[in-house]
């Protein structure tokens, strides 16, 4: 627990640093690929649900990082006073499936990318080829290595790679905005309409959006335990992860269009930023910068997705726990080329992380917060019997609560009424933290 908890002397990340790591951890390939997606639900609708469900969001992540930044404790290890010592395990497992797929998302992008490197400079098989597996493959294999360089001194590592990484970010991101707005009019641009077949409705893109930034709330005491202050804990992190999102999302939905209009047809695939770049003609130093924010942007990820890791498997240390979840995102990354489809396995994903996942959140958050006003016994965290122990260490409150919520999820995105114009999260999250709360005062009288 000692090494795992950062003492006040020991947390040396400023609001820069704050600000950069949080930026980064949405300016990547699958932010893109993500705003490319919505953009089936036409501009406004998408745009606006862009900004309401980042700011809705991100509150949960602002104050599940305060619980890192008061106790000094990664995200995994703060769930054992509401899910019970053992019973942690659950959330843990959903954190590090949600982070290692994010990461193979990014990757498999990124591994695109070289891939189209590697055939102009080297003559590997075309991406369009019956060979393409040869070439994205050994993209895969490429990243793979520079993911492990860049997680090879944990935290520090990571750090130095956000404050090298932003500028990439916004060259890339600059210079894509140019190329877009120089072709294609803003007027073109804000008035296309998606077909009536492939329109998005606004509960699809609330619930696409909810998935992928609430994601975040299960890692932000990851990064606030190192912080300096409130300010780079809460309201950097807040302002940055909201930028990163909103400016990336924007650009892989603008340059998506552009695409719809320059090939009278919508495709979801073509919001790959490799395919972007390439048919925009940014050229093979787009392609590069696309690897190398890939690189910076995973950083932040596969960190969260070792902090669950270690918690799950105490006496693997936290390096060790990077280089495994590392090489596993990096196996994962190979289902899309194996099912030949990057959106059919992206999709799934986010159907699977958000019916799991979001239930989560409310119920460590009240715990925190409501039920224990922010003081929890951290020496019995790790304790046999102790106070998190419940019945052989699961609180079946908090378990039967997910479950709950789960349910919610499934039910809410039948109820077409319902999905369609709100989605299915935040009423899932809403009840499962009701339930938690009911249960728990209800139950323990």
């Amino acid at each position: 627990m000692e090494d795992l908890q950062v003492s006040p002397e020991r947390r040396t990340a400023g609001a820069w640093d704050s600000f950069a790591t949080w930026v980064n951890a949405n300016a990547n390939n699958g932010t893109w690929f993500t705003g490319g997606v919505i953009a089936a639900a036409g501009v406004w609708t998408a745009s606006v649900d862009l900004v309401i469900v980042g700011l809705m969001s991100y509150a949960f992540l602002s104050i599940a990082a305060y619980m890192g930044y008061k106790t000094g404790l990664p995200a995994m290890y703060l769930t054992r006073p509401s899910f019970g010592v053992r019973g942690s395990v659950l959330p843990s497992m959903i954190n590090i499936i949600q982070f290692m797929g994010w990461a193979a998302a990014n990757t498999f992008i990124a591994a695109v990318s070289m891939a189209m490197m590697l055939n102009a400079l080297f003559k590997f098989p075309a991406i369009n080829s019956n060979n393409a597996y040869i070439s994205i493959g050994t993209g895969i294999f490429i990243m793979m290595i520079l993911h492990l360089l860049s997680v090879s001194m944990g935290e520090k590592s990571i750090r130095i790679l956000e404050r090298f990484g932003i500028w990439l970010i916004y060259i890339l991101v600059l210079w894509e905005m140019i190329v877009v707005f120089h072709d294609f009019s803003w007027h073109q641009l804000i008035n296309w309409k998606p077909a009536i077949n492939i329109k998005m409705s606004s509960g699809k893109v609330i619930d696409t959006l909810a998935v992928f930034n609430l994601g975040w709330a299960m890692a932000g005491s990851d990064f606030s335990r190192f912080a300096k202050n409130k300010k780079a804990a809460l309201a950097v992190s807040f302002i940055g992860v909201n930028i990163g999102t909103w400016w990336f999302a924007s650009i892989g939905m603008f340059s998506t269009i552009a695409m719809a209009l320059s090939l009278n047809n919508f495709n979801p695939e073509n919001s790959d930023p490799s395919v972007v770049a390439t048919k925009l003609g940014l050229g093979l130093v787009a392609l590069l910068v696309i690897v190398i924010t890939s690189t910076t942007s995973n950083a932040v990820s596969l960190l969260a997705a070792g902090s669950a890791y270690n918690n799950i498997f105490k006496r693997t240390s936290f390096n060790r726990s990077l280089v495994i979840v590392t090489i596993l995102a990096s196996l994962i990354s190979f289902i899309p080329l194996i099912i030949n489809s990057f959106l059919a396995s992206f999709t799934a994903f986010l159907s699977v992380i958000g019916m799991t996942m979001i239930p989560v959140i409310p119920i460590f958050l009240i715990d925190f917060y409501i039920l224990n006003n922010q003081k929890y016994d951290i020496s019995a965290l790790d304790k046999a019997g102790g106070v998190y122990w419940y019945n052989k260490g699961i609180n079946w409150i908090a378990v039967i609560s997910w479950g709950i919520g789960v349910l919610a999820y499934n039910l809410f995105q039948r109820w077409t009424m319902v999905s369609d114009v709100i989605g299915a999260s935040f009423e899932s999250l809403i009840l499962a933290g009701f339930s938690y709360f009911l249960l728990t005062k209800t139950l323990r009288k």
